[in-house]
């Protein structure tokens, strides 16, 4: 069975996008999913001295294993000022010192919400330019604005244009992970 890992990218006790991405994974009951906290893989500020002197912390080990043991990724990207968050860039920073390449080309489903109008367009924009650098293969994105009146965690998305969209979404990575299945 594939495996898909789900996480948002914030470390917030409430985060938004941690409700959606753990819902979005809900939907792929096909897959083995393994839906994880952010909270639970803190690092230190990555540094090349801290590497040098000290190696690689466990939980960047931890979650390097998780990439490589999972063929499918569900980010979903909090954004502070129009960037990714803080914990999230750090973490990215510290999976890309094993072998080379932080997503080690996993297809990735990003998404993005906020309470605003924007819905986390920020951050979804820099994070798919770079993510294929940092070999990420985003095969679908899907950013959610107003989060608090367009979801919630028994119902999903309200807006019946916006959920129309985001299961355009889920239906291409879905059909991308089952491709990268049939190659195998």
């Amino acid at each position: 069975m594939m495996k898909i890992l789900a996480f948002g990218a914030s470390t917030s006790s409430k985060s938004i996008n941690k409700r959606l991405a753990h819902y979005t994974a809900g939907l792929f009951n096909d897959f083995e999913v393994t839906a994880i906290d952010l909270r639970d893989y803190e690092l230190p500020l990555y540094s090349e001295d801290y590497e040098n002197d000290k190696g690689f912390p466990e939980n960047a080990r931890r979650f390097h294993e998780l990439i490589k043991n999972h063929d499918g990724i569900i980010i979903s990207l909090a954004e502070h000022n129009s960037n990714v968050t803080a914990a999230y860039k750090n973490l990215e920073d510290w999976a890309s010192r094993f072998e080379g390449s932080t997503w080690r080309d996993r297809k990735v489903f990003l998404l993005s919400t906020s309470n605003g109008k924007r819905g986390g367009a920020g951050a979804m924009k820099l994070t798919r330019d770079i993510m294929p650098w940092r070999g990420g293969n985003v095969v679908a994105h899907f950013s959610l604005p107003e989060f608090s009146q367009n979801f919630s965690d028994n119902d999903g998305i309200h807006d019946e244009d916006l959920k129309s969209q985001y299961l355009e979404q889920v239906d291409a990575f879905r059909k991308a992970l089952h491709e990268n299945q049939d190659k195998s």
